[in-house]
Order: structure tokens, then sequence, then C-alpha cells
């Protein structure tokens, strides 16, 4: 017992706080030096088998995302109803404390909830819209199923004016001057 009271033979508080404090400290230090070995290891195998591994993972993601207009609808309808929600809760406020602002904070979150409800309609709206417009053909009212019949038409149209114009240029039609007209 290196700080031992000579007569009772027992070792003082302070000489248990150093000697369990110099024990921790070697057992951290210990620790370190185990994790600083295997994380040497490992980059030692990964250069032996040719490769890292990546900090990040790239995974697919479960669900499509939004189109455009309406992730443009949901982000304006959420900061709307965002600002309607902090507005009610300072008018909450407002009231408890008997302020004069109470009255005209109650009459702008009033206002404001018609605003927020139309923000969230206009979401259920473009994504409909969306959706007829671009969606789903097999749905009989939708109108995605004649807008592709005409972008097809369109297709087929030019691919058969550059055929004609190829044919005409391989022929040697002259000066630029179609054969026919």
């Amino acid at each position: 017992m290196a700080g031992a009271d000579a007569e009772t033979g027992t070792e003082t508080v302070a000489d248990t706080e150093a000697s369990a404090e110099a024990e921790s400290k070697a057992e951290t230090e210990a620790g370190a030096e185990a994790v600083t070995n295997a994380g040497a290891e490992a980059a030692m195998e990964a250069e032996e088998q040719g490769y890292y591994r990546q900090l990040w993972v790239e995974e697919p993601a479960t669900r499509r995302r939004l189109p455009d207009p309406v992730r443009a609808s949901a982000v304006r309808a959420v900061i709307i109803i965002a600002v309607t929600l902090i507005q009610a809760m300072v008018a909450f406020l407002c009231t408890l404390a008997g302020s004069w602002l109470a009255f005209p904070m109650v009459l702008s979150s009033v206002a404001s909830t018609v605003v927020a409800t139309w923000g969230a309609l206009d979401v259920w709206v473009t994504r409909q819209v969306w959706n007829q417009r671009n969606g789903v053909v097999s749905v009989p009212s939708s109108t995605a199923r004649a807008l592709r019949r005409e972008r097809r038409r369109a297709r087929r149209q030019e691919r058969a004016s550059e055929r004609t114009k190829e044919r005409i240029r391989r022929q040697g039609g002259g000066a630029g001057q179609l054969s026919h007209s």
C-alpha cells in the first residue's frame, strides 16, 4: 500500500482517488491505443483488398419524388400553415396577457386560417391536375392519353419529314430544290 496510514494500515481518501484516477487514465490510453490499432488494421486490410468503405452510401428512395408544381404548392402551404399557427399562438398569448394587440391578432388569425385552407386545397387540386395531365393513362377521364397521342403524331411527322429531306439530299436533288415542287 503506497499511501497507507502507518498506524491504521488503511489508505487515505486522497490516495484512493489518485490511484483510481491513474488506473482509469491507463485504461483510457490502452483503449485509445486499441482503437487506433484496430482502425489502422482495417485501413491496411482495405488497401490490400483494393477498396475503401464508403462514408456515405446512397439508398434508393422508397417513394417517387413529387412533381415540381405539386412540391412547390406543398412548400407554399406548409409555410402558410406555419405562419398561421404562430399567429394563432401570438393571438392566444396576447389574449391571456390582456394586450391591445389581441383583437387584431385574432382577426388576422381568422384570415390566415382561410388562406391556410386555400393553401392545403391548392396542394390537392395541383396534384389532381398534374395526375390528370401527366399521370396514369388508364383512367378514362385522363387527358394524358390525348396529349401523348398528339406528341406521338408530331414526332412521327417530324421523323417522316426528316426522312424525306434526307432522301432528297441523297438523290442529289439539285441546288436544294425539291424535285416535285
